[in-house]
């Protein structure tokens, strides 16, 4: 195989085009028995600060309400975003398609307000809808009777809202400013929004937090949670670079957390968010001193800023056990994509390693799902739309890509299931280029192309076309690039095959973004 810039032959087909309804006002039965969906989405809320998946942290996450949903709910262990970024991730999730589907490749882009959606689907059969929080996807939403949406990523502290019953004020952060923490105020809105519901009819509350978002703010009630407490760091802290285990990209490294905090620390006003608890300096301290510091730092505040998600997730879950509809109402809560936290050395997400590709997710639905179970198939949140549809008794948005996965969540898998996931993140930057990736139950393969092609927010910085491939049943970490290990030969070769099939199966083929 013979790679340049732009030119990569994988089987027969070429990676590169260089080769080769209204809603009825009266109630009915049917309507009263079709359940209420409570959809609740946080922002890079990793697995590994769960608490529910294991890890180093587990033990330290105040994690009450999660940990009950999934003691009476079921927990997916093995599901992924397709484009493991924000502004994506969503569009795949309220419209079912990949992002060359949706239109919504890259964190600039905007999300065409003429797409079916799931809030579409569901308030023409007779849902009220309601979204309250981030949105994150530039045009005005649409398919919601009501919403109340942050200004771009808003803000943690005295945020700014843009109302449904207000003219769209477009780009410009202008509406409502309300002062407190942002969680706790999506978490109100969407309470009382929730209380006022005509009970005759089923509703759909989409409560996005802002929330573990950087920069990790809290309110003032976590401020003394984790004092004196040291985190256990992940193994794979120390590596310093593709010389430590063979990866062939740069990544975003903890230190270029450090610059920032010490950027804000001198003027907060220089950086575009403000960060808890500066000021901070490494000034004299040793490099592997720098990295333990930045760790420690980063994780303390995380994980403050997420027991705040946990703390309002309870009380949500208290409305709805008040409210006498718990038993008929879907919760769900899950985060838009995976989070470094200091695996590899990283921070951020974006890469298709199982930290920031992984979507933690757990479902409660009481008069229908068992409690207390785990599933691992393979779901993507391209299935998210399909599967609410499914336990609404409507179709799925037109031209979704995914397919329910209801029967899987009784422990009924169907046999056609799928074996192997398809990804792909469009942003090229020199530290992170952009690559597709695919993956089965153990091995993975990841091809970095690094180029453009044209993407909003990228780079013109072209990276040299390299390969990875990690077996994740020997080196769950992805700790050794095996992509040159003889032995794995005859995988890859078969995963290559694949990846050309999955880019085939999902409609990846169209110029002039190949």
């Amino acid at each position: 195989m013979k790679t340049k810039r732009g030119y990569v032959c994988l089987g027969l087909l070429p990676l590169f085009p260089e080769i080769s309804v209204a809603a009825d006002a009266s109630a009915s039965k049917e309507q009263e028995g079709r359940p209420n969906i409570l959809f609740i989405l946080s922002d890079d809320h990793t697995s590994q600060a769960w608490g529910i998946y294991g890890g180093g942290l587990a033990t330290y996450a105040q994690n009450e309400h999660i940990r009950r949903l999934a003691a009476e709910g079921v927990t997916l262990d093995n599901c992924f975003c397709t484009n493991s970024i924000s502004t994506p991730s969503r569009a795949a999730i309220l419209t079912g398609r990949y992002s060359h589907r949706n239109g919504v490749y890259t964190l600039d882009d905007s999300l065409d307000v003429s797409l079916p959606t799931i809030a579409k689907v569901l308030q023409k059969s007779g849902y009220r809808t309601g979204l309250v929080g981030k949105w994150h996807l530039k045009s005005q939403p649409q398919g919601f009777d009501y919403y109340s949406v942050f200004h771009d990523q808003g803000e943690y502290r005295d945020p700014t809202f843009k109302n449904s019953d207000e003219p769209w004020p477009g780009q410009r952060n202008f509406g409502e400013r309300i002062h407190g923490f942002s969680t706790d105020i999506v978490t109100k809105k969407a309470i009382d929004w929730m209380k006022k519901q005509d009970r005759s009819r089923p509703f759909m509350m989409c409560c996005h937090f802002k929330a573990t978002h950087e920069p990790y703010d809290f309110p003032e009630r976590m401020k003394h949670l984790y004092d004196g407490v040291e985190f256990p760091e992940p193994e794979n802290l120390f590596d310093w670079g593709p010389e430590t285990n063979g990866r062939t990209f740069k990544g975003q490294p903890l230190e270029e957390m450090v610059r920032r905090w010490e950027t804000a620390s001198v003027d907060p006003d220089k950086w575009w968010c403000r960060y808890p608890e500066l000021p901070f300096s490494a000034k004299g301290m040793s490099k592997i001193a720098v990295r333990k510091a930045a760790y420690q730092k980063l994780i303390r505040d995380y994980m403050r800023c997420a027991a705040t998600v946990d703390d309002n997730i309870g009380r949500l879950l208290d409305t709805l056990d008040e409210m006498g509809i718990t038993e008929n109402t879907i919760v769900i809560y899950v985060a838009d994509q995976g989070y470094f936290l200091g695996e590899h050395g990283f921070f951020d997400k974006r890469m298709f390693y199982e930290e920031a590709a992984r979507m933690p997710f757990v479902i409660r639905y009481p008069r229908e799902l068992p409690a207390g179970k785990r599933l691992d198939d393979l779901i993507l949140n391209v299935d998210f739309a399909s599967t609410l549809a499914d336990f609404a008794g409507t179709d799925a948005p037109d031209g979704a890509q995914g397919r329910s996965f209801r029967q899987n969540l009784h422990g009924d898998t169907p046999k056609d299931w799928r074996k192997c996931i398809y990804y792909r993140y469009w942003t090229q930057h020199e530290i992170r280029p952009a690559h597709i990736g695919v993956r089965n139950e153990r091995y993975k393969l990841m091809y970095l192309y690094g180029d453009k092609l044209n993407m909003t927010g990228s780079s013109d910085y072209v990276s040299e076309p390299s390969w990875e491939f990690y077996d994740l049943k020997i080196d769950p970490k992805e700790d050794h690039n095996a992509y040159n290990d003889k032995q794995y030969a005859g995988v890859i070769e078969k995963m290559k095959e694949e990846m050309v099939r999955l880019r085939k199966e999902v409609g990846d083929t169209e110029k002039p973004f190949q």
